[in-house]
């Protein structure tokens, strides 16, 4: 079945030009060109990754961004300004995947999309589950549960938490998770690790500055204490 990407941006020409890059690849793909019609269009539509500019007439990109994290965990890559740093983690902050800057290289942003939909794919095995006390990992369907109840977490922070949960006890450094996370061709830095781990410590934790699960040691990375 093909996947289906929505692109939302008010230049016209960005909008086509990815849009016939990604049908190449048999990806169907919706346009919108402001952030209302965006963000109308996710809740009507399921998809499988959004492609969301930043600078929006109606609503910015951060505003649909932070009101679809609001009923879904579909992927999302914000398209930033160029060396805009604090655009990039605001998307973070707001529960964006991932970010490209423009301009960007088209093969980068299929090369991107591509990874991403091939870590959220749902497989047909059975079920497996960790289980922490009150946490609990659902790894085919890779959802998270906090007392019986579901928790939305982006793709990345899902990620973010499987790898550290896998491993308890084992203590990553920032670069090394944003290398096995993100991978080491990412052109971001070690802050956007620690803004997935502070999202992921509030969504989890009934005190995010005094963690159950996921912990800091101090000078060295974090750690899943199972």
């Amino acid at each position: 079945m093909s996947k289906k990407a929505l692109v939302v941006d008010d230049e016209k020409a960005i909008v086509k030009g990815i849009k016939f890059s990604l049908e190449q690849d048999d990806i169907v793909v919706d346009c919108a060109y402001d952030g209302q019609e965006a963000l109308d269009m996710a809740k009507a539509t399921e998809y499988d990754i959004i492609l969301l500019d930043v600078m929006l007439p109606k609503l910015t990109g951060f505003e649909v961004c932070q009101q679809i994290r609001e009923f879904s965990n579909v992927p999302i890559i914000m398209l930033t300004a160029k060396g805009d740093d604090m655009d990039k983690i605001l998307g973070l902050e707001y529960g964006a995947d991932d970010y490209i800057t423009k301009p960007f290289n088209i093969l980068e942003v299929k090369a991107r999309i591509k990874a991403i939909i091939r870590r959220t794919v749902r497989t047909t095995d059975t079920a497996k589950v960790m289980t922490f006390g009150d946490l609990k990992l659902n790894e085919e369907y890779r959802r998270v549960f906090v007392k019986d109840k579901e928790i939305n977490v982006t793709s990345r922070e899902y990620e973010l938490l499987e790898l550290l949960a896998s491993t308890p006890g084992k203590t990553y450094s920032r670069e090394e998770l944003l290398e096995t996370i993100w991978g080491s061709d990412y052109p971001g830095d070690e802050r956007t690790v620690d803004v997935h781990i502070r999202r992921l410590r509030e969504k989890l934790e009934n005190n995010p500055s005094e963690p159950r699960f996921v912990r800091t040691k101090w000078g060295a990375g974090y750690y899943f204490q199972a």
